[in-house]
């Protein structure tokens, strides 16, 4: 049986809590809604950042699976794992591409994990579309996590 969403005022729903770093607490679930309402519950400037990187992966990979585990945005080839997620920290959005070390140029950030790599966006960051278009696109052709 599905849990009663709680309600705000007059009736609302309430906003979902943040974990540490303003992290939306979202339930997991896989689909449009799920990931739609962890980007709506980003908070601040986080929320467009979480627009934007959604529609310029959904433009990059037709079809592309999504969903929302351990309080994080996954994104996948249906057969092929998930092959990028995003979290929310309180200075940044990172964005891990799960096979990272293969995509040219390499994504800047290290990570523990030997294949990850990241890269972080902050609040006043440009983004350049070009390369994370290439990363996703690069990223959506490779093997991914089958979490």
């Amino acid at each position: 049986m599905a849990a009663k969403p709680t309600t705000g005022m007059a009736g609302t729903p309430a906003a979902p809590p943040l974990l540490a770093g303003g992290n939306p607490q979202i339930a997991k679930a896989e689909g449009e809604e799920a990931v739609q309402a962890y980007i709506a519950a980003m908070p601040g400037w986080k929320s467009d950042v979480g627009r934007r990187l959604d529609a310029l992966i959904a433009r990059s990979v037709p079809g592309v699976r999504k969903a929302v585990k351990w309080n994080s945005l996954l994104y996948g080839v249906a057969g092929q794992g998930w092959f990028l997620g995003i979290h929310c920290f309180t200075k940044y959005v990172k964005v891990a591409f799960f096979r990272g070390t293969t995509l040219r140029p390499v994504p800047p950030g290290e990570s523990k994990s030997k294949d990850t790599r990241y890269f972080h966006i902050h609040a006043n960051d440009e983004l350049d579309e070009v390369q994370l278009t290439a990363w996703v696109e690069q990223a959506s052709r490779l093997p991914g996590e089958p979490m």
